[in-house]
């Protein structure tokens, strides 16, 4: 799309900004969210510089650090917040994410291995064990006293955990389960604990009794003996050095015939009496396993939320350079701040624009994810929506954090490069982000084909008259976009003017109808295309594969609609009306960013005239030149404090150099030392 130019903001666009302050602790306090206590409770924890990353470390010694920083956070009763009251919990599950992804600005590596510890190890027990387990473990769990392993993923399967190869196959003579690996590909991999430090995993195998494969189920496993020795048939390698979070001790796990009590099966979702006989409530073997899986949900939710914090400490950094550092001589004779150029707005603002959009529509989807779990809105259509909603936003936020974080670094320069300045270390740990928990393009696509079942089941129980009817609408809408009489009537109605274009086209109504009818329109688009395989398996999964692509890209649009629409609501909750005007801006270049970044669909598909879709840069240019003097508030909402940013270029240094560099050219010119410039002289000469 097209850029701003490489160039300061002029004058008269400077002009165009109206004078106003935001609300700075308001802003804050609608970021911070529902929990918004929990997050300040867990941010004052943290100012602690033992949470703090190391970066002198190597591996070994970082991996026992952030061990020695979970010991902290149970001291420091961080950790309890999800567990039962009567092991000292709060059941709190909402308090308990939004102070987990506060731990990311102390150390991503302390925030996952903790994730790991409590929020994958622990939550299996607690949410697929009954209170047997609770009683025998949890104690533990949470004291630390059991450091875990949560044993899901395979080298050979990945994102598929209903095909993992591990078995555990039942044997009613000793009322035991044998946990196996049968091949190498089978072998748990990437976990967080197995290294070195877990004495006990929570292992998903087959389960296999009386000859039948019941599916996927989780058993609690001991891997060590009482002197911490591995325990006979457990297999241990250590993953060593990764892209990231370092301070991890990830590894291998691999099981030769290691047997458990059948007690050890976690069952809350399916038993094995000791004679062998497999039970369960849930009759359909799909929807037990998906039910298991959603209980663990809160991996995902967690990673949205730390990705998109993490976004925000990033762009703290970067701009608040960016109004300090100066380069190139301006008009006025003086150096510009990087910030003034055009094309520096254009990098950082609507990325600001987006984390704005990612937080908001985070603490909404919080609020969906303690419904569930606190039991209030409990019902398999929540905990359905709940997937849906974690697979639509975690995508979204871990690829922005990532995009994020390089272009802050770029924006930075060489200063962005060092270490110390914390964008480099956060873009390496926040990589894995992307493919575990789910790699976000299989995310992407469970949430289209939850859409595309959507879509169907509007039509389901309708007569042929119906479904007529639905067919001349959609062929009348076809033939209205596609032949470009929208695009006509923008153009007639817009006078070749972009203010016009903007009033008429590009406000909040029209952003979210261009929003919805994209999504709407492309999962149209491929149920259509579908629908020719009726019921021929393989027909239906060649035209499945080669709509795969669009589908992944309609599932993030209904991602991004979703983060607009949670935007929208957040400003509506507004009563200052400065703060309400910066704040539709920025709402707005969000929103248009979307837009701008599809243009040639929403052109090819006839919803914006050539002139309208013009419009949409310009006007994004616009909006970059107004949000430009409000930058640093909207970075400060984010409530940061120098003990969380700990990067020297934001901590006031840059300006403190630029100032020096200033008043010893001033003095050195007030002194009548100061050289003549060549230029100057032979334009004098002229």
């Amino acid at each position: 799309m097209v850029d701003a130019a490489i160039r300061p903001t002029t004058d008269a666009a400077a002009e165009q900004v109206v004078a106003a302050a935001i609300d700075v602790e308001r802003v804050n306090e609608l970021l911070m969210g529902t929990w918004a206590d929990t997050r300040r409770e867990a941010r004052a924890m943290v100012k602690d510089p033992a949470f703090w990353r190391d970066d002198s470390l190597a591996k070994d010694e970082h991996r026992e650090r952030v061990l020695s920083q979970l010991h902290l956070l149970v001291e420091n009763r961080a950790v309890h917040r999800a567990f039962p009251k009567r092991f000292g919990g709060e059941e709190n599950n909402g308090a308990n994410i939004a102070g987990f992804e506060e731990l990311v600005v102390a150390d991503p590596s302390l925030q996952i291995k903790s994730g790991v510890q409590w929020g994958l190890f622990g939550s299996a027990i607690l949410q697929l064990g009954t209170e047997q387990h609770h009683e025998k473990w949890l104690p533990g769990v949470m004291d630390l006293s059991i450091p875990g392993a949560f044993a899901m993923t395979e080298i050979g399967h990945g994102s598929d955990v209903a095909a993992v190869g591990t078995t555990a196959t039942y044997d009613p003579e000793t009322e035991e389960f044998v946990i196996n690996t049968p091949f190498r590909a089978a072998t748990k991999e990437y976990l967080g604990n197995a290294a070195l430090h877990g004495i006990a995993a929570t292992v998903f195998a087959q389960l296999i009794t009386n000859g039948v494969n019941h599916g996927v189920h989780c058993f609690y496993v001991p891997l060590r003996d009482e002197r911490g020795d591995d325990l006979p048939g457990i297999g241990r390698e250590d993953d060593g050095l990764k892209g990231g979070l370092n301070g991890i001790d990830n590894g291998r796990l691999s099981f030769d015939h290691v047997r458990v009590p059948r007690t050890n099966l976690l069952n809350r979702y399916g038993d094995v009496a000791p004679d062998g006989t497999y039970t369960s409530e849930i009759e359909s073997p799909g929807r037990r396993f998906f039910t298991m899986l959603g209980t663990l949900v809160q991996g995902r939710v967690s990673l949205d939320g730390a990705s998109s914090w993490a976004s925000a400490l990033g762009l703290h950094i970067a701009i608040t350079y960016a109004t300090q550092r100066r380069q190139f001589d301006g008009a006025n004779g003086e150096e510009t701040v990087l910030l003034d150029y055009g094309k520096h707005q254009r990098r950082l603002l609507p990325r600001l624009a987006t984390t704005y959009a990612q937080i908001f529509a985070h603490d909404e989807f919080l609020q969906k994810f303690d419904g569930v779990f606190s039991g209030r809105t409990d019902t398999p259509e929540d905990r359905e929506d709940l997937e849906t909603l974690a697979a639509a936003l975690k995508p979204l936020s871990t690829w922005h954090a990532l995009d994020t974080l390089q272009e802050a670094r770029e924006a930075c320069g060489g200063a962005g490069f060092m270490f110390e300045n914390r964008l480099v270390g956060l873009r390496q740990d926040l990589d894995i982000y992307v493919t575990f928990e789910g790699d976000n393009n299989i995310l992407l696509q469970l949430v289209g084909k939850r859409l595309l079942t959507d879509f169907a089941g509007q039509f389901k129980g309708k007569d042929a008259a119906a479904l007529a009817k639905y067919a001349v609408g959609q062929t009348a809408g076809k033939v209205f976009h596609g032949a470009g009489l929208r695009a006509l009537g923008q153009a007639v109605a817009d006078f070749g003017s972009t203010a016009r274009s903007v009033e008429l086209g590009l406000r909040e109504e029209q952003q979210h109808e261009l929003l919805t009818e994209r999504v709407q329109q492309m999962v149209a688009d491929i149920a259509g295309r579908l629908r020719a395989a009726g019921k021929d398996k393989v027909l239906g999964e060649k035209l499945f594969n080669e709509n795969q692509a669009e589908l992944i890209e309609a599932a993030r649009a209904h991602g991004e609609l979703l983060q607009w629409e949670a935007f929208t609501d957040a400003i509506r909750r507004i009563d200052d009306d400065d703060t309400l005007q910066v704040l539709t801006w920025l709402r707005d270049l969000f929103g248009l960013s979307l837009i701008e970044k599809h243009l040639a669909w929403h052109m090819i598909n006839g919803r914006l005239s050539m002139q309208r879709a013009a419009a949409v840069s310009s006007y994004i240019d616009r909006l970059c030149a107004r949000l430009r003097p409000h930058a640093l508030e909207l970075v400060q909402a984010f409530g940061y404090e120098p003990e969380h940013v700990r990067a020297p270029i934001a901590s006031g240094i840059e300006q403190q150099r630029q100032d020096e560099a200033r008043a010893y050219y001033a003095a050195l010119e007030a002194s009548g030392q100061a050289p003549v410039s060549e230029k100057v002289l032979k334009q004098k000469k002229r």
